[in-house]
């Protein structure tokens, strides 16, 4: 979830309204800030999580791992003050995906018994919490149900549109097999589905990067696939 204020759900304007007050309580509940190398984990999947990490500027990745070796990525975030970790304090659940420095990033560490002693004194702040939480969920609910309803094609050519149009909730990677991995399919299935686009005329790939071709005939494709 993102300590900034929303540009979408029902408080964003009371959001807007009481940042400061926000981010200073949040803020006086970091315990220490350290630095995180490129690869190295944030935190990771299965850990049972002993604090909050707040990420204020870099790219991270999710990931989810299963002991047969499969990947699925949901793909990177771009992070402008980021907070992870707050699905697994209210839940008390371990962290259900690794989360991955996809550069060097400062990370500031978000003390549990600090926050949990701020969320009783301010009920506002809980109710910032929940606001920001629904909407992480129900767009990576969304992501999860398109990945799994629908075929590889129309989701790479969703998720082009989505990226011209600036609304993804996550962005994807350079390298093909990690593309793979974030639509939940192998390279060789992933590649064929791309092949299949560019033969319909919806897309070329240039410079190793996808691009639309026509954004009509993209978007009629879509609509016929819905």
């Amino acid at each position: 979830m993102q300590l900034k204020p929303l540009q979408k759900g029902r408080f964003q304007q009371s959001w807007v309204d009481e940042y400061a007050k926000i981010e200073k309580i949040v803020l006086a509940c970091i315990s220490e800030k350290k630095f995180v190398d490129e690869g190295q984990l944030v935190m990771q999947q299965g850990q049972q999580l002993g604090a909050l990490v707040l990420v204020k500027q870099g790219r991270i990745a999710l990931k989810y791992s299963t002991r047969s070796g499969r990947n699925f990525q949901l793909g990177s975030i771009y992070c402008d003050h980021q907070i992870f970790g707050e699905m697994e304090f209210f839940s008390n659940y371990r962290c259900q995906m690794d989360i991955i420095a996809s550069e060097a990033l400062e990370v500031w560490i978000i003390n549990r018994d600090k926050l949990q002693h701020a969320l009783k004194q301010d009920p506002q702040l809980a109710l910032f919490f929940a606001s920001a939480i629904a909407i992480d969920y129900q767009d990576t609910v969304d992501i999860l149900t398109r990945r799994l309803l629908y075929p590889i094609a129309y989701n790479i050519a969703y998720d082009l549109y989505h990226q011209h149009l600036h609304d993804q909730p996550v962005d994807g990677f350079t390298k093909g097999y990690l593309e793979a991995e974030r639509f939940g399919t192998s390279d060789r299935v992933y590649r064929r589905s791309v092949q299949q686009l560019i033969t319909l005329g919806l897309i070329i790939k240039q410079n190793k990067k996808l691009e639309i071709v026509d954004m009509n005939k993209l978007k009629t494709y879509l609509d016929a696939e819905e």
